[in-house]
């Protein structure tokens, strides 16, 4: 990783920022000195201009707040003091708190906003909510102003957003956390994301963004998580993925991504979730996740993967506690080694074309709470015990297998799975 980057990572930035949007922060060179801090003309002024431009030009800073760092603060901005004087470190702009500052439907980013010389934390959440507005672009902005101190940007629920990422984002060499989430920002990824090298978060989730995933985000080997979830991605899985190997979430889920779930995924060690659902994935459960035993939650629901349960070693994925492989295409039968997985709080096999019977050790998973298998082939007795039945109820789902049966006369019919036919009208 670039020794550029902050070991206290994106987690002590959002810390900070969330201890401090109430009032002042004052840590760094401070040394106690901060009570009676003059602030910079300049600084104040690009201040009171930059929030002007955001929330409208009915709002006088100067004679609201003359002393916005100190007895004085607005709501949403945090200073800190470097060489005896005070500096805007957080921002904070639109509806996060009931008295936060509504932004202005012509919401502009000035140039005295980027005179901000200190500025680690920007976000803009709720902010710009009607798609009827005048067009706010990221694109004019001057945001190489910031590549030396900006470490978290955020933009969350702005459907008014739109249009591309800018390019000026790559240069952003501090950035430690990029979120772009649920805006309607569109295009292609852009490939300079691939050079912020002390990135930990990336999420870019409901947008339009289309075309293939950069190699190149691959190489970001300090990222924590990625999160390029509902857009309308396609191609391959990149190969280079791989060299994520600090990365602990990865969702890919809700695109139309294809191809087969690369070997090289298998070398994401600390890997806790893996999110690829509602894709276009196929290939079989050929790969090598069974290698990955930091693996809490497998979803790969609603991809036409196809293959079996059987040759999978579900022993080495012990700390697995949400698997769904629903609407897979699965054939075959549902191996008694899955038993072997004790953390397993949800199993979701629905929608595919298992066969064979159920393993009556799947009652013995005692943290199971939703075991879901409706919609398959599955043959024979449900042989769970009474007690198994009584702990799952709605969230045991076992209908459309028309070779399945409820034995009534070994369990009572008051705990009869929904849509289980009983074996006695089997023989009928």
């Amino acid at each position: 990783m670039d020794l550029r980057c902050r070991i206290d990572g994106y987690f002590v930035v959002v810390g900070l920022m969330m201890g401090c949007l109430i009032g002042t922060c004052v840590n760094g060179d401070s040394n106690g000195d901060s009570v009676g801090a003059p602030m910079v003309k300049t600084e104040q002024d690009a201040l009171y201009s930059a929030i002007q431009g955001f929330v409208g030009n009915w709002w006088n800073g100067s004679d609201l707040y003359p002393d916005p760092c100190g007895w004085t603060p607005i709501q949403g901005v945090s200073c800190d003091v470097f060489d005896g004087f005070w500096y805007v470190t957080d921002l904070s702009i639109g509806q996060i708190y009931d008295n936060s500052l509504p932004c202005a439907p012509n919401l502009e980013f000035r140039p005295q906003f980027f005179q901000l010389k200190r500025l680690k934390s920007l976000t803009f959440s709720n902010c710009i909510i009607s798609q009827n507005q005048a067009t706010v672009s990221l694109q004019t902005a001057d945001w190489d102003s910031f590549s030396s101190t900006l470490e978290s940007l955020e933009f969350r629920a702005n459907p008014g957003l739109s249009g591309q990422v800018p390019t000026a984002f790559g240069s952003l060499k501090n950035l430690q956390s990029l979120v772009l989430i649920d805006n309607r920002l569109s295009g292609s990824l852009p490939v300079s994301i691939g050079n912020l090298t002390c990135l930990k978060r990336l999420v870019m989730s409901g947008n339009l963004f289309t075309g293939k995933i950069p190699e190149n985000y691959g190489y970001l080997s300090g990222l924590l998580i990625m999160d390029l979830s509902r857009n309308l991605l396609s191609g391959n899985v990149p190969l280079t993925f791989g060299g994520l190997t600090s990365i602990l979430k990865f969702d890919l889920s809700k695109n139309q991504l294809e191809g087969v779930i690369p070997s090289e995924i298998s070398n994401l060690k600390s890997l806790t979730l893996l999110d690829l659902s509602n894709n276009n994935i196929s290939g079989g459960l050929n790969f090598s996740i069974q290698e990955m035993s930091s693996l809490e939650e497998l979803v790969l629901s609603n991809n036409p993967i196809n293959g079996d349960l059987v040759d999978f070693n579900w022993q080495n994925v012990y700390k697995l506690m949400v698997l769904d492989l629903s609407n897979t295409g699965l054939t075959g039968v549902v191996p008694e080694s899955v038993s072997n997985l004790k953390n397993l709080r949800f199993l979701g096999l629905n929608d595919n074309k298992l066969s064979g019977s159920l393993s009556p050790k799947l009652a013995e998973l005692g943290n199971l709470t939703a075991l879901y298998v409706h919609g398959n082939n599955l043959t024979g007795d449900l042989k769970f015990p009474r007690e198994f039945y009584q702990k799952m109820g709605r969230r045991f789902g076992a209908w459309n297998n028309s070779n399945l049966c409820f034995p009534i006369s070994k369990v009572s019919s008051r705990v009869r799975p929904f849509g289980v036919k009983l074996c006695r009208e089997r023989q009928l």
